[in-house]
């Protein structure tokens, strides 16, 4: 019987500091965002709620947004509204992470934000010494 190293897939690190990550998450119509509407409990959505806390206690701003209370924030993302345009209400809920789409279509895992927390926001093109921005060699 073959035995299973589970050290040779490291865990993602949950605790790393979300120092200045913003993090949005655009939902669709609900009649509230805790999970304790009508009869039944959606652990789901009590689950995210948590998680998004955490990312808070981790340093992120989070704002979270649902197409009932909040429309006027689809609106004024414009990646938000052009990837809803395109696919539709499917593509819900949206998490946005520093103004860029991370995840879409179901809501992330504490592991996907950790690791979208911990991860480094791209690295700007160097621009070439002409001053032109057509790479290091220029024009």
């Amino acid at each position: 019987m073959a035995s299973l190293d589970i050290a040779a897939t490291p865990a993602p690190d949950t605790s790393a500091p979300a120092t200045g990550r913003s993090i949005e998450l655009f939902e669709s119509a609900m009649c509230c965002e805790t999970g304790v509407c009508g009869p039944s409990v959606d652990q789901q959505l009590i689950t995210v709620r948590e998680d998004l806390r955490w990312a808070q206690e981790q340093g992120a701003t989070v704002s979270r947004h649902s197409l009932t209370s909040d429309p006027d924030a689809f609106v004024a993302s414009q990646k938000v509204t052009g990837l809803m345009q395109a696919f539709g209400e499917q593509v819900l809920p949206i998490l946005v992470v520093d103004g860029e789409i991370a995840i879409h279509g179901h809501y992330a895992s504490r592991d996907e934000l950790a690791g979208l927390l911990a991860s480094q926001t791209p690295a700007e093109e160097p621009k070439s010494s002409a001053g032109c921005g057509c790479g290091p060699i220029g024009c």
